[in-house]
């Protein structure tokens, strides 16, 4: 009868030589892991790096902005700003800024976009809020101008320039404009009344009837007489007056005819 033996694991008989080769190629692995690691650290870095110098950039253009504005050289400022935003576009002080010089040369319409945009970057800021109604009165839109002043009164409560100047001064011009309306549509009411109505001549009455009658005799009587003037060869002027019927022409020493 043949007896039973404890059987082997698997892998028991592995020699040593192969697992050192497992730990080798494992080794390698987890070196490769490493590697991969300070590759994507390595890139985060440069990254930020770079985003680091663009923001420091940006300060400095901004800044000279500031200073060329200050001495009112708007469009060198501009320009400055314009160089920032390429590096730094969700800079909402930047847009401000520029809509600030842009009313300065009177260009209402770039001024307003550039509020709106310093507004759509950064919508809690108070200032903003504050140029794009100075830029909106430039505009004319004064209703627009009071509601940008009173979301930047609701943003910053406490600011006094824009609850004593801005806004009670957008306040002043809407009522004289409502005034100003009201005073126009009441002159034009009153012009229509005043108006004199046309009055409603009856042109079948006896003495319109007589009247026509007599100025068609009139034209009639004239229509039927010509008056002429003759020249002669002399110098004499002579005036003829002469039916239509019996009309005689002049004879050879008229030298001039004029009707």
């Amino acid at each position: 009868m043949a007896s039973f033996g404890w059987k082997r694991k698997i892998g028991e008989k592995v020699s040593k030589a192969t697992w050192q080769q497992f730990e080798a190629e494992a080794a390698d692995d987890t070196g490769q892991e490493d590697e991969d690691d300070t590759w994507v650290h390595a890139a985060k870095r440069r990254k930020e790096v770079l985003l680091e110098d663009c923001v420091r950039k940006s300060k400095q253009l901004k800044e000279e902005g500031a200073n060329l504005a200050e001495n009112s050289r708007y469009r060198e400022a501009i320009r400055k700003w314009d160089e920032a935003l390429q590096l730094t576009p969700e800079d909402a002080t930047l847009y401000e800024m520029k809509s600030q010089v842009l009313m300065a040369l009177h260009e209402m319409f770039p001024a307003v976009h550039a509020a709106e945009m310093a507004i759509q970057r950064n919508p809690r800021s108070w200032d903003a809020w504050q140029t794009l109604g100075r830029a909106q009165l430039g505009l004319g839109e004064i209703a627009l101008a009071i509601r940008s002043f009173q979301v930047s009164l609701h943003i910053f409560p406490m600011n006094p320039e824009v609850w004593k100047e801005d806004l009670s001064w957008a306040r002043k011009l809407h009522e004289h404009k409502k005034k100003a309306a009201k005073t126009k549509a009441m002159q034009a009411l009153a012009k229509e009344a005043t108006r004199e109505p046309i009055p409603d001549y009856d042109f079948e009455s006896d003495e319109i009837v007589a009247v026509c009658a007599a100025i068609a005799e009139k034209e009639k009587a004239l229509s039927e007489a010509k008056s002429v003037v003759i020249v002669s060869a002399s110098g004499a002027v002579e005036t003829v007056t002469e039916k239509e019927n019996c009309a005689t022409p002049p004879d050879d020493t008229v030298f001039i005819r004029a009707r």
